[in-house]
């Protein structure tokens, strides 16, 4: 059950900053949170990874902030769905003019994992082959958008002949639509043989063998998610067969590091700003709605990035 209650709200602590928040962000997480998928948050509890707001007042301790400026953040510590909140002054970003409070909040999650996939999981520079899965979701257009800049092949997976049309649209030269092709098969014949040098995947159980198998001598497999389920337990002889890495990296162990995280921040909004990544037009709920925003997600019902506004 998601219920809109009143509780109090302290002053912030040391190293804390009281936000009023403007814009929250939906991911599905938030609704394996809810559904009990990921028993991560204990109940009672507010769930959330990501939000925008405005500074209304700081703690002792803090430096940067002042009130009234405008931050983003992205946590694991859930909390963000909520009118006003304390937050740690070391998980927040300041957003540029340029970025809308929407656009902030629906990027923090999504557009730091890709510039952590990117940048620092994987450096993918030009003349790359890339396999992005799932290359219409949320994550895997802004992938295939920023890779294909960074003059990057991207080779998307696809599960629909509509999604076809959106990985084709967000930067992918070529698509292939599992429904129909074997994906392996298809990276070998489109790379000559040789595979890709990284593959991005965020499907696992389903598709992590035939990963492997995509890859080119030396080639990476970055797993960074599981929606079909966790990937089975494999030996590591079997990355012999190309010298093959594989990695499985978490989006907050990469952005623990202030400076990291200022890092990341900066290449997310400098590609927003410059277009080499694009928001999706958002889809705004009241934030007592919250449960309608996880159904239309669930149930694929929106055009847009789902943002819920206090």
């Amino acid at each position: 059950m998601l219920q809109l209650e009143q509780l109090p709200l302290r002053p912030p602590g040391f190293g804390e900053l009281l936000l009023r928040q403007t814009a929250i962000g939906v991911n599905f997480h938030d609704c394996y949170v809810r559904s009990g998928l990921y028993r991560t948050l204990p109940l009672p509890g507010t769930p959330g990874l990501e939000a925008c707001g405005v500074v209304e007042a700081v703690g002792d301790g803090v430096t940067g902030f002042t009130a009234g400026d405008r931050v983003a953040y992205a946590t694991e510590q859930y909390g963000a769905y909520a009118q006003m909140r304390c937050l740690a002054a070391s998980l927040a970003v300041k957003v540029p003019d340029a970025v809308t409070d929407q656009a902030a909040a629906s990027l923090m999650v999504k557009g730091l994992t890709a510039a952590v996939l990117l940048h620092q999981v994987h450096r993918v520079t030009s003349g790359c082959v890339i396999v992005v899965h799932a290359a219409a979701g949320g994550v895997g257009k802004l992938l295939s958008q920023w890779s294909a800049h960074l003059g990057a092949v991207v080779i998307g997976t696809v599960g629909s002949e509509a999604k076809e049309a959106v990985a084709a649209a967000n930067g992918c030269r070529h698509v292939i639509n599992y429904a129909h092709a074997d994906f392996a098969d298809e990276v070998k014949r489109l790379t000559d043989g040789r595979g890709a040098d990284v593959v991005y995947d965020s499907v696992g159980k389903d598709t992590f063998t035939r990963s492997l198998q995509s890859l080119a001598p030396l080639g990476h497999l970055v797993n960074f998610g599981q929606s079909s389920g966790p990937v089975e337990p494999f030996t590591p002889s079997q990355l012999s067969v190309g010298s093959y890495t594989v990695t499985r990296p978490m989006l907050f162990h990469y952005i623990a590091d202030r400076m990291r995280l200022e890092r990341c921040a900066s290449l997310v909004f400098d590609a927003l700003a410059h277009g080499t990544i694009r928001v999706d037009a958002v889809s705004t709920y009241p934030l007592a709605e919250a449960s309608r925003a996880h159904r239309d997600l669930e149930e694929r019902r929106m055009a847009g990035s789902p943002v819920l506004q206090p």
